[in-house]
Formats: structure tokens, C-alpha cells, sequence
């Protein structure tokens, strides 16, 4: 196999830390350089039993040539960056939204979608979907095949590291009772029904995301859904409760089955013995957990899940590196 080149950007913040954690669990030998804002600058590293210096991101840093590039460094450096990146021939896989909408670059969860790699070639960049969707597209997909889904009402409950280290500190300072400097109310002993910015319909943008995102990944631009979508005082891992309106009628027996067979999904539901999906369980793994699947006897074919993930790893980092494999797996193939 090539000995490829693959960029971090990004490289000192919290979901750049965790690249590189998975891809040391991963194991993907390749040659990597580091790259962070001027301030991160001149740090080192310790990554795959070698130590790094951090590079400053410029305009000429893909000069040199890349194969892949994870992003992590915001919307605004993505939106400068990855096209040069991509210019240089480099795939940038980019977990800001800058590009998670555009409709030339695809949107992908590779256990739901990965058939839709191959569309980099558009733009040379290929966009991570926003934590909380990726959680729920691996969830949903198999059912989606299955049965098919008519309406999905989400209610998320999300850890403040999905808000960067200031949410973590918030939530850290909180207990000590000092007050907020990234949100708005304390976190602390406290449920915040804000995430990102509002918009003139009363929904907050983490709340549109979830629509777009689910409706670009699973190919039904028409499909109906909604969201609400809470902060809450939890360190690491997202939790959401899915409720879903299938097309045809369905046995739970056969959802748990679908699920348990299914890639990425670990089924935890065993309620008699207090057995279900927990933040507390799902921190620090790659895997999406999948429980509390009952029918919901309000609306013909209808079911509630319960569905947690660890949001800087699967809902971030991991997929990324997930795509990133699959993508030299596909050049790897592309040369037999």
C-alpha cells in the first residue's frame, strides 16, 4: 500500500486531540504533519510513538502535497483552507458546517452512506454531518431500509464538549459556582434548550442541522422532521431520544434483531435489569448504542428509540477517520 500523506488541521484542539487517538487505535500508518492556528504553533506532540512539532496553518502549507486532510478548525479556516487543500489535490474531510449542505460535497456516515465518497471528486472535500445526526443516521438507516421512515421527531440531550473546551470549563467551573463564560445560564445543575444561534422561526441552527443532515444523508429531501435540541450538564456523550413514524407495520422482536446485526450499533436493552444506553458507557468508545426501542401506540407504526454515542469520538472524530479509511480503501481498489 502507498505510504500516504494525511494533514491534520486542527491538530491541539479537543476533536483534533481525538484524531489522533483514533488513528493511533486505528493504526493507519502513514506520514503526517500537524497543523494548528499561530498560537498553537510550535507545540509538540506525541502521535504514533514520535514526537511532532505543530506547524502554523498558511496558504501555502498544502504546497507540499497531500493525500487527505482532517479538518477541525472551525467553519471560517475550512471555508478558507479546504479549497486550497483541494486545489493542491489533496481530499479534505471537514467536520466544521462549512460544506455540510453544499450540494456538490457529500455528506457521510460511512456505515449509512459511504457509497457517496466517491463524490469528493467534486470539490475534493468530503463534510463530517454534525454530532448529534451522525448518532442518529446510524440508528436510523437499517430501519429506514427496512421499513421505511415517514416522520422523525428528535429530542437530544447533548454534552457541553459538543461546545468546545468553553462548554467543558463552564460545566468545570459551574461545580465550583463560578458563572458562565460560554453560555448564556449556568450548566450546571441546569438544562440549556439553546444550541447554536436562533433563527427568526424560534428553531436554533443545531435544530436545522438535524433536519438538512438527515434528509441529504438518507436521500429523502421531502421527509418530515423535527427537533429540540438540549444542552445538558454531561461531560462527554450525546443522548437522544428518536421517535419515528415507519411506512410499514413492524415487530419490536425484528427491530432488535435489524439492530443488533447491524454495523456500528451495540443494542443495550434489557430494561428489567436496567439495562440501556448511558453517556456514562458510551464516553471515550466509537460505537453507537441503541435501547429503550418500544412501540409508540399514539400513531400507527410507530417507535421510540433511545440512541447514545460519544460525540467527539463518533460524532466527530471517529467518522472522519472512518472516512478516511474507506477512502484509501477505495483508491487501494481502484489500482486492482
Amino acid at each position: 500500500m502507498k505510504n500516504y500523506k494525511i494533514a491534520i488541521v486542527g491538530a491541539t484542539g479537543m476533536v483534533g486531540r481525538t484524531f489522533l487517538k483514533v488513528l493511533e487505535e486505528y493504526d493507519l500508518k502513514a506520514d503526517y504533519t500537524l497543523f494548528a492556528s499561530a498560537k498553537s504553533a510550535g507545540k509538540t506532540v506525541e502521535f504514533m510513538n514520535k514526537e511532532y512539532t505543530v506547524q502554523e496553518l498558511c496558504e501555502t502549507s498544502f504546497d507540499d502535497g497531500f493525500d487527505i486532510a482532517l479538518f477541525s478548525a472551525g467553519g471560517s479556516t475550512s471555508e478558507k483552507y479546504a479549497p486550497i487543500a483541494a486545489a493542491h489535490g489533496c481530499v479534505v474531510i471537514d467536520n466544521s458546517s462549512a460544506w455540510r449542505m453544499d450540494k456538490d460535497v457529500p455528506l457521510v456516515v460511512p456505515e449509512v452512506n459511504p457509497q457517496d465518497i466517491s463524490k469528493y471528486k467534486n470539490k475534493g472535500i468530503i463534510a463530517n454531518p454534525n454530532c448529534s445526526t451522525i448518532q442518529a443516521m446510524v440508528a436510523m438507516k437499517p430501519i429506514d431500509d427496512k421499513y421505511g421512515i415517514k416522520r422523525v421527531v428528535y429530542s437530544t440531550y447533548q454534552a457541553v464538549s459538543g461546545a468546545g473546551l468553553g462548554g467543558y470549563k463552564d460545566l468545570e467551573n459551574g461545580i465550583k459556582g463560578e458563572p458562565p463564560k460560554k453560555f448564556p445560564h449556568p450548566i450546571f445543575s441546569n438544562c440549556l434548550p439553546h444550541i447554536d444561534v436562533f433563527t427568526e422561526d424560534g428553531y436554533t441552527k443545531e435544530e436545522i442541522k438535524m433536519v438538512n443532515e438527515t434528509r441529504k444523508i438518507l436521500g429523502k429531501p421531502n421527509m418530515k422532521v423535527t427537533a429540540t435540541c438540549v444542552r445538558v450538564p454531561v461531560f462527554a456523550s450525546h443522548s437522544e431520544s428518536i421517535n419515528l413514524e415507519l411506512e410499514t407495520p413492524f415487530e419490536i422482536e425484528d427491530i432488535k434483531k435489524l439492530l443488533s446485526q447491524s454495523e456500528g450499533i451495540i443494542l443495550q436493552d434489557d430494561p428489567k435489569n436496567n439495562v440501556y444506553p448511558m453517556a456514562i458507557t458510551a464516553a471515550g468508545t466509537n460505537d453507537v448504542y441503541v435501547g429503550r426501542i418500544r412501540r409508540d401506540f399514539s400513531v400507527e407504526n410507530g417507535l421510540n428509540l433511545w440512541v447514545v454515542a460519544d460525540n467527539i469520538r463518533k460524532g466527530a472524530a471517529t467518522n472522519a477517520v472512518q472516512i478516511a479509511i474507506k477512502l484509501i480503501d477505495l483508491w487501494e481498489n481502484d489500482k486492482k
